[in-house]
């Protein structure tokens, strides 16, 4: 049985939180990323304390759709005892091995051969990290290592997209072209590029289709590359489908326009499959649906449903045969992380990949998505939303002053954040997003009248953001 809802959601946001509560605690001691510390000072956490389906629970006992599934990775809900007990089990034959110097885990080695026999596109082997940044930062190193084995010391630029978000650390932070997530952190550093963002709502010139807009883009990296010297340029990476960035679906054509462009310049393909993988589009990969044909895959969060920190790099038969030969000039493949390919983990990603298999997953989510792509489609009629995008089981709305001009809100009136706290009054949670989005992704289980129900309170929260912010445009 669900927990039914107690309370109305309403949260007072300057509430004095008595001394020694756990609220209080978290605002003396425990620093939140991607959160104003200042303000949180006042207006301290939403705690939540328990999870069942795909909904959540807070410390006053409300309940919420998570609509984020957590940041875009429990899959399976908030509780799956098979997951549970996979990490149960692991915990008491063998809690820790590293990976390093021949070792290795049961586990481990299974989840290797399984996703391998998974990916999109041919790969040799598995790399297993901590999180989606982890395997960003490892991707960009195997590729300076195979660069340098290739004698190619000068192919080593990186582009990615403008609104791409590719993780937090200095190398991946400097691929996450978002303003918030580089200024004054020092980013990008040098051998980062960025081109255009395939937004053709936004960046689309009057009467442009979509291919015609695909084919600008693709011109305009071609012409990059070119002035950065395509022997100094090592490897192109995108999302499938732009996440944090917005999720922005790419337009017609474009990864055929890309790859055609990346082949010309011998410049590697990464699809940073994070967000997009293991079914949230409607195949077992973004890179599926929007035919890429990546050289290295990166993969996390829907590897274990969230259940435990677990991601992994995946590279083709080409780049493991040079990077190899080269770990053998050198005694070794210099790089390693202590919690990389953790067995625990591993056995719990092994047991979520079983489950997607024997559930048929990816057949669910194509077979409740169409009501979700028809609600958030409806959205596009709402008085605020300029453009209502998505595909398989993600989906956001874009927030406009004026339907007409696209005119967008001014900074100051914060209309995403508006949206996203008058869901979460409605017991839904969302995340607003750069461009003033707001994403819905919600647990891939969800079932349709769940779907129903998750909308209506979206659109109620529309809504009640709409009397609160009218038409300021920036």
């Amino acid at each position: 049985m669900l927990r039914q809802p107690i309370g109305n959601h309403a949260r007072n946001e300057s509430m004095t939180h008595a001394p020694n509560s756990l609220a209080a605690k978290d605002i003396a001691y425990n620093l939140h990323g991607y959160t104003n510390w200042v303000l949180h000072r006042d207006k301290g956490p939403l705690l939540i304390t328990g999870g069942e389906n795909i909904y959540v629970f807070d410390d006053e006992g409300n309940k919420y759709i998570e609509g984020l599934a957590g940041l875009w990775c429990v899959s399976l809900g908030f509780s799956e005892p098979r997951l549970v007990k996979a990490a149960s089990r692991q915990l008491e034959l063998m809690p820790f091995s590293h990976n390093f110097a021949h070792r290795a885990t049961e586990p481990v080695i299974e989840l290797a051969e399984k996703l391998v026999g998974m990916a999109p596109e041919p790969m040799a082997k598995a790399f297993f990290v901590n999180s989606g940044s982890e395997a960003v930062d490892s991707a960009i190193r195997f590729v300076w290592y195979y660069n340098n084995a290739r004698g190619r010391q000068k192919k080593k630029k990186i582009i990615s997209r403008l609104r791409g978000y590719h993780g937090v650390t200095v190398a991946a932070g400097s691929l996450t072209a978002i303003p918030m997530m580089q200024k004054d952190f020092d980013l990008p550093r040098e051998g980062f590029l960025h081109t255009d963002t395939p937004h053709h709502y936004r960046h689309a010139e009057p009467g442009e289709s979509e291919p015609a807009f695909s084919r600008r883009l693709a011109q305009s990296l071609d012409q990059l590359i070119e002035e950065e010297g395509a022997d100094t340029v090592a490897a192109f990476i995108a999302e499938p489908v732009m996440g944090a960035g917005g999720v922005i679906v790419p337009p017609e054509e474009y990864f055929e326009q890309v790859q055609a462009v990346l082949k010309k310049h011998d410049v590697l393909m990464i699809a940073d499959e994070v967000i997009c993988g293991f079914g949230r589009t409607g195949n077992l990969w973004g890179s599926q649906t929007f035919n890429i044909r990546p050289d290295m895959v990166t993969c996390a969060k829907q590897l274990s449903s969230g259940y435990l920190p677990i991601a992994a790099l995946m590279i083709s038969d080409a780049l493991y045969e040079v990077i190899a030969e080269n770990s053998r000039t050198h005694g070794a493949f210099g790089m390693g992380y202590t919690y990389g390919a953790h067995p625990v983990s591993a056995a719990v990603a092994l047991e979520t990949l079983n489950i997607y298999e024997e559930r048929d997953i990816v057949a669910h989510v194509r077979q409740v998505s169409k009501t979700f792509q028809s609600r958030l489609q409806n959205l596009s009629q709402h008085p605020l939303v300029g453009q209502a995008r998505g595909i398989g089981l993600i989906g956001a709305v874009e927030l406009v002053a004026n339907k007409e001009t696209k005119d967008q809100f001014d900074p100051s009136v914060k209309a995403a954040q508006v949206v996203a706290d008058r869901s979460q009054a409605n017991g839904l949670i969302v995340r607003g997003l750069t461009g003033d989005a707001v994403a819905i992704c919600p647990p891939l289980i969800i079932e349709k009248k769940q779907i129903g129900d998750l909308f209506d309170r979206f659109e109620r929260a529309l809504d009640e953001a709409e009397s609160a912010i009218g038409g300021k445009s920036a």
